[in-house]
């Protein structure tokens, strides 16, 4: 009989458990990950919810951190026992997606009526890593060696909400002396936030309604800080810039509110930096819009993925440009699974993200 192991599990909506699944024996190209840190999304928040939909059964989680058990016959460059971690997207390398360049959206197609999330397999199409192990496919595009230096905790963002953040940025265009918005500053927010600043943004304006984001979104970058409870954000905004708008508004929660605002502060030829997950329909304003006249980019962002991605977040944070580890702010056991989705899911105790330790 296959040997079991404790993972987090979708039964339905409303449901993730904790339960029992066999060990995965890795294929010729795949690796088996023990996992030693990983963590919760909002991502998986919409899934618990049944607001993005997964079998019944699977295993959930997109961002492990960990040692390699196992490695496939064909796997060459790493060594078992091996600290490393693998990306919330794992591309193939040798898909059109790839070859074109675009290594997020390999596996792009229709899953339960979406337009699948591209290359987002982990706790999407194929087991996740809420869990003791996790087997990674493609493990030789995928698995980034952790440096000797770095922590678990210092490294668990990057391979999702760091990666994301970051191409928010990065896909907004962002350059030296630019004006950013940056709306909601949870995780994924906070990591734009960062990202806009490494980039050259010299004003980044970071909105939200918690206090204690707020206060973390100046540690990251930001150079002013709206707190939407006190002021209309988009007239406040407006007046910062003196009616001209800023240059790229990132959109980092998903809501039709935060989007359109984001449009409305843009300046003529500016750019709408979309990083949210929608779960309904999205409408564009008119006037926002102007129309469609406005010289508007709206641009979207999957989690960039694959080992040389993770190298190049995992060497910003080793030369000190930036520390993530303030936003882990709980952690628990894997066996305390359900209580740690309890707390993130309904946002308490001030909570940004956990550490779930097998």
């Amino acid at each position: 009989m296959a040997k079991r192991m404790r993972a987090a599990v979708f039964v339905e909506p409303g449901r993730i458990v904790l339960d029992e699944k066999p060990i995965p024996e890795p294929g010729p190209l795949d690796a088996l990950m023990r996992i030693t840190t990983t963590t919760i999304c909002g991502t998986d928040v919409h899934i618990l919810k049944g607001e993005y939909p997964v079998a019944r059964g699977l295993m959930i989680g997109h961002e492990p951190v960990g040692v390699i058990e196992k490695l496939g016959s064909a796997v060459q460059g790493y060594r078992e026992g091996q600290r490393v971690i693998a990306g919330a997207i794992t591309p193939s390398g040798h898909s059109a997606a790839c070859l074109c360049g675009c290594l997020s959206q390999d596996g792009t197609g229709t899953k339960h009526g979406f337009k699948a999330m591209g290359g987002w397999r982990f706790g999407n199409t194929i087991d996740g890593c809420q869990a003791e192990y996790v087997l990674v496919p493609d493990a030789m595009v995928n698995l980034a060696p952790v440096p000797d230096e770095l922590t678990d905790e210092q490294v668990l963002m990057c391979p999702d909400i760091m990666s994301t953040g970051f191409s928010g940025a990065e896909r907004g265009g962002i350059r030296i002396g630019d004006c950013v918005a940056v709306f909601a500053q949870g995780p994924i927010g906070l990591c734009a936030t960062a990202g806009a600043k490494l980039m050259g943004a010299t004003t980044i304006i970071g909105v939200d309604g918690i206090g204690k984001r707020l206060t973390m979104a100046r540690a990251v970058g930001a150079d002013v800080v709206i707190d939407f409870h006190g002021v209309d954000p988009v007239e406040e905004i407006m007046r910062i810039t003196d009616g001209r708008g800023v240059d790229v508004a990132i959109e980092a929660l998903g809501t039709q509110q935060t989007f359109e605002s984001a449009l409305r502060v843009l300046r003529p030829g500016g750019t709408l930096s979309s990083l949210g997950v929608y779960s309904t329909d999205l409408r564009i304003p008119l006037g926002a819009f102007a129309a469609g006249l406005g010289d508007h980019t709206i641009v979207t962002t999957l989690c960039p993925g694959g080992k040389e991605r993770m190298r190049r977040l995992m060497e910003v944070i080793r030369s000190g440009r930036v520390d993530l580890t303030p936003m882990v702010t709980h952690r628990f056991k894997l066996d305390d699974i359900e209580a740690a989705y309890e707390l993130f899911s309904h946002q308490r105790d001030g909570v940004l993200k956990v550490a779930i330790t097998p």
